[in-house]
């Protein structure tokens, strides 16, 4: 699939729920978002089934997303069903890692390549303040874990924000040092409405690398292939390498080859839009393959050239981050 602009698009996002057993300050209120009815989110045949097209029109690589993946039953076959496509697209999962100890060898036997594993502080008292819940010992037990299963290469995704978490930027960048992980730094994109930290606690793109350098020369790693936004870089004595995402400030749109599809049935065409394809009410109508398929292509055909934020801007949005699956 080729969208307007050129861009191959063989990258699909599948929400497979809107909950998550965290709060973080920058993703929900306290209490919360109200749950979508079960009614509404599709079903895992449903997800399938819009799966199993996708990789027909050229999708070569699906990451399953929540909310927190984890906390829906019967993920792993799931997970399975997905790796078993004919096509055989590259299946990998992005969790909170509070589960994760507990699924990472299971999800390793049915076929996931690979976890992306979202952690914004290595400290256990603000791991309590930023998502307001008890849990970076399990989280760290999960990084364990996916590494003992062979999901790997492992990649750590943190949120620098300003006055927040920014002074552990270098703790997380040492870590690179002693383990072979991608750790990425990903600017904060605040994300909807009634958050704790405001546009402008953003740690923009060029300021991470100069406190990443801190700890030493910064070496560009050339990207293989479709390396996704990252831009990667490694310290001279590293096992590992860092990953910068500017998201906002650096318009990665260019290299974007993705479609989203929200847990409730949604295709988005960028995440940092509003427009949506209701897949749900074709499914649940008979809508026929050829059918399912022209929907797809249409939101292909719908994906912006770039976002629209300026720097600095709110991300405005009816969804919250949980009911887009990031």
């Amino acid at each position: 699939m080729q969208d307007l602009f050129g861009r191959s698009i063989n990258y699909l996002r599948l929400s497979i729920t809107d909950r998550c057993n965290l709060r973080c300050r920058y993703c929900m209120p306290a209490d919360g978002v109200p749950p979508l009815g079960h009614d509404a989110i599709l079903s895992y045949e449903e997800l399938l089934r819009v799966a199993r097209l996708a990789v027909q029109l050229g999708v070569r690589k699906i990451r399953v997303t929540g909310g927190e993946p984890l906390v829906r039953r019967g993920v792993v076959d799931f997970v399975a069903a997905l790796c078993a496509l004919p096509e055989r697209p590259e299946v990998v999962l992005t969790t909170n890692g509070l589960l994760l100890a507990d699924y990472a060898a299971d999800l390793a036997r049915v076929g996931l390549a690979r976890v992306n594993v979202s952690l914004d502080t290595l400290r256990p008292e603000r791991f309590r303040e930023i998502t307001r819940r008890e849990g970076l010992e399990r989280v760290l037990a999960g990084l364990a874990a996916a590494e003992q299963a062979g999901l790997a290469p492992l990649k750590l995704n943190m949120v620098p924000i300003r006055g927040v978490n920014e002074d552990e930027i270098i703790d997380f960048a040492r870590l690179t040092l002693r383990h072979p992980w991608e750790v990425r730094f990903i600017e904060f994109m605040p994300f909807g409405q009634g958050l704790d930290y405001p546009a402008d606690r953003r740690l923009p793109a060029p300021r991470i690398l100069e406190e990443l350098s801190r700890l030493g020369l910064l070496l560009p790693v050339s990207r293989v292939g479709n390396a996704g936004p990252a831009r990667l870089y490694r310290y001279a004595d590293s096992v590992g390498q860092i990953g910068v995402i500017p998201a906002i400030s650096g318009h990665i749109c260019s290299e974007c080859n993705r479609l989203r599809l929200t847990a409730d049935g949604r295709i988005r065409p960028c995440l940092l839009g509003d427009q949506e394809i209701d897949l749900r009410q074709l499914l649940r109508a008979g809508a026929g393959d050829e059918e399912l398929c022209q929907a797809l292509l249409g939101a292909v055909c719908a994906k912006p050239e770039r976002h629209r934020l300026g720097d600095g801007g709110q991300v405005r949005n009816r969804r919250p981050m949980t009911g887009i699956g990031g």
